[in-house]
């Protein structure tokens, strides 16, 4: 496995620190890529987080690779989840930005079982500005899709 280096800008990261094995956590999974643990704000048993290994802020600086591999362990992850605690459901959910509610700046998803009245809200006010404007949101979003992630945040 490959050396862990934090490259955090303070080199305080907490996740980075949980990735190096200097901080301790419940680890569920590793691989070169990724870490899973469990998160310590447990919202209902099984609920994992899944983290890059390298630091990075955002999804906006993460590389293809990564996203594919944390895309892999959260599949493996809530396979487990879903034979040890057999939820009737499951949310996943990854904030990028402080507008965004991310309120660790590592990479991150979390892996949440999901329960009838188990507190958990996804709520939002709803917007239907018509089919014209979603069709100009489409043409602008299109003409801006490049192969190579660039960050943007």
């Amino acid at each position: 496995m490959p050396k862990f280096v934090d490259t955090s800008p303070s080199g305080e990261c907490i996740f980075c620190k949980i990735a190096a094995g200097t901080l301790p956590a419940a680890r569920v999974f590793e691989d070169d890529l990724t870490v899973a643990f469990m998160d310590l704000g447990q919202v209902n048993p099984g609920h994992v987080l899944v983290a890059t290994k390298r630091h990075a802020d955002s999804l906006f600086e993460i590389t293809p690779e990564e996203g594919a591999a944390v895309m892999q362990t959260v599949q493996r992850i809530a396979a487990s989840i879903r034979r040890t605690f057999n939820p009737p459901g499951l949310t996943l959910l990854q904030a990028n930005g402080k507008e965004g509610e991310q309120t660790v700046f590592h990479f991150h998803l979390h892996v949440l079982p999901r329960h009838a009245d188990d507190g958990v809200g996804l709520l939002w006010p709803r917007k239907e500005p018509g089919i014209a404007a979603l069709n100009a949101y489409a043409e602008q979003l299109a003409r801006n899709l490049s192969e190579q992630a660039t960050p943007i945040l």
